[in-house]
């Protein structure tokens, strides 16, 4: 509910919120979410480009991201069964956490030894099993906090989530670009010095393994497979789907909703996907972009997002959304500011302070409208799946060609072209808007602390 200025409780117990175990808990699995992603994206960029693979390949390899616009195919296999031998030990939820990071560790290990050179290809089949891994790490760590945060928790889950997602990212980038540059210098060889790095980011599963032991189960994990009945588990897992794909398409503006999702954040990606290619041709050095984006990309991204929480607690969704989707637009800009300054170093550090903020910002802000939208304990794993799968979507297809977009143009346009990507998710948030659709959602911000 909304509470008045008076009603609202003070700062120390807006962020007492904060160190709750069931909120800590959700910090640290946001790492173990966040930790992946670069591994099959940004990162393999890097090394694929410094391997001699040409752009337009490169900016193919986003299609290795599939598995995430796919994942809501296998969710009600989470919501609907028990994981073999481990949810017996843990629980359904903690479960299929760490049989999906078991999964994701030992792809990032194959991968590890893939070389780009010589195979491109198999390095795409070790990429597309590590976004397999981490798309259904992803599917059971939307549902877990879902399920486990009391609603006077969400907010602070969200944006310690948001925050240590983007802390997982900087570890598998820019971190892995220094163990990668450490390697080298200690005399091993490019290839060499790759496998040990991606090795080192295997080892970094462990946090999120160990995280899954020590929680507690969600309450109501696995609520409503009884609804869903009987003993068979494959009807168990038809019944979960119909119910949670037929519950979704029964809202108002329901494919409106759904292209929405696609197009947020897609201006956002559409630069994201090329960022490092970039930043390798303007002449900076690996190192120059992870210091870069050790420093201030990471406190760009932890300031981002408590500012976006912040912010959703003063302002109502929609408005938080208008907000993200005006700043993402912004940022893409600074690139081709960046693209037209060189290789500037304190031209590269404003950008990446740009990139940083605005991605955090807008990621607690889409985070949030998912979570508003799914709201029933009977398929929470499916909904939140279906639609981060869609939202998947932008990121992977639609940004497929812009390695080749960036060769016609060049750097300047083409990052001036992705700002502009950002217009139909603005069309669509105002027909969203004159439809009453956020009135449907509910009255209720998203607050900080509030019970």
């Amino acid at each position: 509910m909304n509470l008045t200025a008076a009603e609202k409780p003070g700062w120390r117990a807006a962020l007492a919120v904060y160190l709750k175990p069931r909120v800590l808990v959700i910090l640290m699995l946001g790492f173990s979410a966040g930790l992946p992603l670069a591994l099959s994206g940004s990162t393999l960029a890097v090394w694929m480009r410094q391997s001699g693979v040409d752009l337009g390949t490169i900016g193919l390899f986003t299609l290795v991201g599939t598995p995430y616009t796919l994942k809501f195919l296998w969710a009600p296999v989470v919501d609907a069964l028990d994981a073999p031998v481990l949810s017996k030990l843990l629980g359904r939820r903690r479960g299929w956490l760490v049989l999906s990071q078991i999964l994701l560790m030992a792809a990032i290990v194959f991968l590890a030894f893939c070389n780009p050179a010589a195979s491109p290809w198999l390095v795409a089949f070790g990429a597309l099993l590590v976004a397999t891994a981490s798309a259904t790490q992803d599917i059971v760590i939307d549902a877990f906090r879902v399920e486990s945060l009391e609603p006077s928790e969400q907010a602070a889950g969200m944006a310690s989530y948001v925050a240590t997602y983007r802390i997982g990212m900087v570890v598998s980038g820019a971190g892995a670009l220094y163990l990668v540059e450490g390697f080298e210098r200690w005399g091993f060889g490019l290839q060499t010095a790759w496998t040990f790095g991606y090795l080192a980011m295997a080892v970094f599963v462990l946090v999120g393994i160990v995280t899954a032991i020590f929680a507690t189960e969600p309450r109501n994990a696995g609520v409503g497979v009884g609804a869903h009945a009987g003993n068979n588990a494959l009807k168990r897992v038809f019944a979960v789907a119909v119910a949670a794909f037929r519950d979704f398409l029964a809202r108002d503006l329901a494919l409106v909703i759904l292209i929405f999702v696609v197009f947020y954040k897609l201006c956002d990606a559409f630069a994201g996907a090329m960022t490092t290619a970039f930043v390798i041709d303007l002449g900076f050095s690996r190192t120059d972009y992870a210091d870069v984006v050790k420093v201030f990309g990471l406190a760009a991204t932890l300031f981002g997002g408590f500012a976006g929480g912040f912010l959703a607690r003063a302002y109502p969704m929609v408005t938080c959304l208008w907000i993200g989707a005006f700043l993402q637009m912004a940022s893409n800009f600074v690139f081709s500011w960046q693209a037209w300054m060189g290789m500037n170093y304190w031209a590269l550090i404003v950008t990446i302070l740009a990139e940083n903020f605005t991605g955090a910002i807008g990621t607690v802000f889409i985070v949030a409208y998912l979570s508003a939208l799914c709201q029933s304990p009977l398929h929470t794993a499916t909904q939140f799946a279906l639609l981060t799968a869609v939202a998947a979507m932008g990121r992977i297809y639609l940004t497929a060609g812009s390695g080749y977009l960036a060769e016609i143009t060049g750097w300047t346009w083409f990052f001036a072209i992705s700002a502009l990507v950002a217009i139909p998710s603005m069309f669509l948030l105002w027909w969203l808007q004159a439809g009453g659709h956020f009135r449907s959602l509910g009255p209720v911000k998203i607050t900080a602390g509030d019970d």
